[in-house]
């Protein structure tokens, strides 16, 4: 039985933060609930960009989902690795 809207966002969100990586792919978040449609996985998740939980990152040829928090992380330790 899928998961409802609100478990489904709670559920992307935990994998968003605590994932490996700070940026996933949507295909990733489909294991948080293999019920539920991709579509609306996908549907959910753009509504988390919309209320700021999630936003986009783009590589330059692909363009993933992350936490504002974990990209700002990365890229402080970034710039701070090569100012070294």
């Amino acid at each position: 039985m899928p998961l409802s809207k609100e478990e489904l966002k709670l559920a992307i969100i935990e994998k968003a933060t605590k994932a490996p990586k700070p940026q996933l792919y949507i295909k990733d978040f489909y294991k948080c609930d293999p019920d539920t449609k991709p579509r609306a996985i996908k549907n959910v998740a753009n509504e988390l960009v919309r209320e700021g939980e999630l936003m986009f990152w783009s590589s330059g040829s692909t363009t993933m989902y992350a936490r504002p928090d974990r990209i700002k992380n990365e890229e402080t330790r970034d710039a701070a690795e090569e100012a070294k």
